[in-house]
């Protein structure tokens, strides 16, 4: 009787030491190839309940025999860990994780206008027309050096003045010109402003009236068009444009292409 009593009682500890077991309090790291992984979350799938890895990668949760665990990080893959007797045993589980990266399989561009071959698609591929054009106006392969110039400007009413690079030209003496220098600096910046307008004057007006202005209304050829604003520049487009003119501005232009257009028919 009084063995049976013994055994019972054992049976009855040995079943309320496993049961004070059961749950326990899991400790670990979180790492990758970089270093720790911090802010991950970990999440008890039995249970649902979860925590977060600190600034050095360590957390803790508690988790018995047979309980499952997700590590997620935006950064990296999932990972999936079941408490076994091992873990249990010695109540640590550091986990390593991999850096998630994206990879495109495929990158399909389509376009209806578009064969699939390189040289007949090169063939398709719009062209740059403003650059083009742009590039024809400053071609300078066909122009004669041999011929002397006055000067290389437009209009003759903004021709810059000469400046004299001398340093002795300064002081009086034998076969020597005075030259006084420039006393209001800020008549050179005007003039340096009013430079600077003149080389941006043709890109603000075709921005300004749209190219189809010119090439529908006017039938400029594009192609034509930076030369058709040269062409009517002596006329005061850009005073015109300055004073904010633009119904005779557009009068003007109107005007000037019936011309232009017959002369080009005669030139060609």
């Amino acid at each position: 009787m009084i063995k049976k009593i013994l055994l019972l009682f054992l049976i009855i500890n040995t079943t309320s030491l496993l049961a004070q077991k059961d749950n326990f309090w899991l400790y670990g790291k979180l790492k990758d190839s970089i270093g720790v992984v911090k802010n991950a979350n970990i999440i008890n799938l039995k249970t649902n309940n979860g925590t977060f890895s600190n600034d050095f990668g360590d957390y803790k949760i508690i988790v018995s025999i047979g309980d499952t665990l997700k590590f997620t990080s935006v950064q990296h893959k999932t990972v999936y860990r079941i408490i076994n007797n091992f873990i249990y045993r010695s109540e640590v589980l550091d986990v390593f994780m991999i850096d998630n990266t994206y990879e495109l399989d495929e990158v399909v561009i389509k376009r209806n206008d578009l064969d699939g071959y390189l040289s007949l698609d090169l063939k398709k591929t719009p062209e740059d027309r403003k650059g083009e054009a742009l590039k024809n106006t400053m071609d300078l392969s066909k122009v004669n050096m041999n011929v002397i110039y006055n000067g290389d400007y437009i209009d003759q009413r903004v021709r810059p003045p000469i400046n004299n690079v001398d340093p002795t030209s300064y002081f009086a003496g034998a076969g020597v010109g005075v030259i006084m220098p420039i006393r209001y600096s800020e008549k050179l910046w005007a003039l340096r402003r009013d430079i600077e307008f003149k080389k941006k004057f043709p890109t603000l007006i075709v921005s300004e009236f749209g190219e189809p202005f010119f090439e529908n209304d006017l039938k400029i050829p594009f192609e034509k068009l930076y030369n058709f604003l040269e062409y009517c520049n002596p006329l005061g487009i850009e005073d015109l444009y300055k004073q904010n003119r633009k119904i005779e501005l557009i009068n003007l232009l109107k005007k000037e292409s019936i011309a232009y257009l017959k002369l080009l028919k005669e030139q060609g």
